[in-house]
Formats: structure tokens, sequence, C-alpha cells
């Protein structure tokens, strides 16, 4: 994607140094941060320096493909299996970090020596990472369908080009029907805690001149029941097996507003966010994050300076569950790099 005429991925390997969009930073600034090892790769994936399912996935990837580089040939097993276990330890949430992290597992174990291995690791992970993208363009090409001239969508979270590689999942078929002359407008949820539908989804459309509104959370069934929402599309950090759904926390009361307004509710993904080992939604463990994100908020003050308030009293109480789960019989669709299935029918992907 383009940000200021320049084209760019969310993530990339350069060398041994993992780079990728600071993206806390935006919309108020844009930068790249260098990240030379596993261990600063890991960290910027558990601070959220990168999010979104995708581009965690292909974090985590190049993060192994740094272990491997990185790891002796004296003791180059228990070292990789460390790394992997940090990785593994940064967000329980996202099906694809899991997934990534095994696949350059596989890769490693699979080659003959530790310099095989290490060129494996840096491979697969580039090979993971553009089947990232590929899917993203995959789903915005078959989404695009769904969205009539004139369409107004309505998202929550961030699930764009800064959550993938590129393109994205669920903003995907709002680009891809942009650049058909659709002109689509999309409804974007601020998506509290940490606002990413404001800083980060508003910024993207405005970048691709998109046209679209941020609203409150809680303003959502408002314009449902207004009738001005012609679909509901989200992505996804997990989905189970029976089509449960887990996504940013709110998308289930988005689920059911949409129900309860006979608006098609869609989710797109990739086919690494599925989990067919996870029976339903109820086995997805959902992460908690610090309660600082929603007993503070952070934004750009009048004198140009960022800045962190607290919105609550000292001694309040807080919980901050990042996730929440929706149940498959809220999904109209998935829609996917294979087409747009049934959540009851995830297993056909895998035939």
């Amino acid at each position: 994607m383009q940000v200021n005429g320049t084209a760019y991925r969310t993530v990339w390997l350069d060398g041994s140094t993992v780079r990728m969009i600071n993206q806390p930073l935006i919309p108020h600034r844009f930068e790249i941060i260098d990240l030379p090892t596993h261990r600063d790769t890991a960290r910027a994936i558990k601070t959220m320096i990168v999010r979104g399912a995708g581009a965690i996935g292909a974090s985590a990837a190049y993060g192994m493909a740094q272990v491997a580089l990185e790891a002796p040939d004296d003791g180059f097993a228990p070292y990789i299996r460390a790394g992997a276990e940090t990785m593994r330890k940064t967000r329980p949430t996202a099906q694809d970090l899991f997934y990534a992290v095994d696949a350059v597992l596989s890769a490693i174990d699979g080659a003959r020596s530790p310099a095989d291995a290490r060129e494996a690791a840096v491979a697969r992970a580039e090979e993971l990472a553009d089947e990232n993208a590929a899917a993203g363009e995959a789903i915005g090409r078959i989404g695009a369908e769904l969205l009539a001239p004139g369409a107004r969508v309505l998202t929550h979270c961030n699930a764009g080009w800064l959550a993938f590689v590129d393109w994205g999942s669920a903003i995907a078929p709002v680009y891809a029907a942009k650049r058909q002359g659709k002109d689509p407008f999309v409804w974007v949820d601020e998506t509290r805690p940490r606002s990413q539908g404001a800083r980060l989804t508003a910024w993207e459309l405005q970048g691709e001149g998109v046209r679209h509104a941020v609203i409150a959370d809680n303003a959502a069934g408002y314009f449902m029941r207004r009738a001005e929402v012609d679909l509901v599309i989200v992505g996804t950090d997990r989905v189970a097996a029976n089509g449960d759904v887990a996504n940013k926390i709110g998308t289930y009361e988005k689920a059911v507003l949409a129900a309860a307004n006979d608006i098609p509710f869609y989710v797109a993904t990739p086919l690494s966010t599925i989990d067919m080992a996870c029976p339903t939604g109820d086995d997805i463990p959902i992460e908690e994050r610090d309660a600082h994100e929603v007993s503070h908020a952070t934004g750009l003050a009048e004198d140009g300076e960022v800045r962190s308030v607290r919105l609550v009293h000292d001694a309040a109480h807080v919980r901050n569950p990042a996730f929440d789960v929706t149940p498959w019989h809220y999904v109209t669709g998935i829609i996917t790099p294979k087409g747009i299935v049934s959540p009851d029918n995830l297993a056909s992907l895998f035939d």
C-alpha cells in the first residue's frame, strides 16, 4: 500500500533486522522501527508496536528467522526451542502467531545443518509474508462482490493493511471495491480502549481516498436502526472449528446488533487464522491486557505533544479483555481466499 507516494509492507526482513511500521505513533507520525534481534521483535509484538493477526504472524515468522540467524552452531537446537517459546508467549489469542512459529520451526527441523536451517528459516518466513499479502488481495477481490455501488460498510478495530503484510482482511474488499469504482463508504468504530479504528483504520481510509466517518463504539446500533449500514465486515484473530470467531472486544456486540437489524455480518480471514484443532470459541484463550489501556487515553495535545491522561479515579477497578467471541450463528459468511463459506462449513476449505 502507498504512504505519501511510497509503497510499504507492514513488516519485512532486512538482512537480520526486522523492520516494521511503528503503529502506536499513527496517525500523528509515520515511522519505521528497526528490531535487530528476535527478543526485540517479540517485544514489539507483545507491546503492540505491530498488531493485527496477519501482521503478528509475519512478524513472528521473521522473529523465528532471527532466532535461526542468531543461534550458535554449538547449542543450535536449544537456542531455537527457547526462541520459539519466547515468540509463543507474546500474544495468546492470535492463531497466526502460532501457525507462523510452527511453520518456520518445521523448516528448521527439516534442514541438515545449522547453515541450511538458517537459510530455510529465512526462506520460509519470506514465503509466509508473501502468502499473507496474497491472501489479503484474494479476500479483497472476492469480498468486493458483496459491495454494491455506494455500499455502507461498518467495521470494528483495524483489519486493513496495517493488520496484514498488505491489503488486510475486513478492509481489503473496500479497497478492491474502491478500485472498481464502486465508491464505498465505511463507518469506523473507534474501538476503545486502544482506538485502533479511530487511529489506524481512519488513517488508512483517508490515504486511500475512501469515504468514511469515525463513530463512537456505542453509536453503531443507532446507525444500524436508521438503515444506514448495509453490511458489517470484521477481521478475526482466531476462528474455531465450529465457526465461532474471536476478534477485538466489542465485535460480539456488533454481531448481535446486526442480527437484530437484519444486516449481514461477515468475517474476513486467511486460512492461517482458522484453528481446526480448537473445537469452539470457548476453547480460545482470551488475552486480558493492562488496566492502563482503559483507565487512560493517549492523544495529541494542542501543543503538538502526545500525552496520556487519566480518565477514571485512581482507585477504580478495571477489567480489560482484549477480545470477545462471536458465536457462529451470528456470522452470515466467512470471506476467505478460497471463497465465501458458511461458518459451519469450514472443513470444506481444507479438503
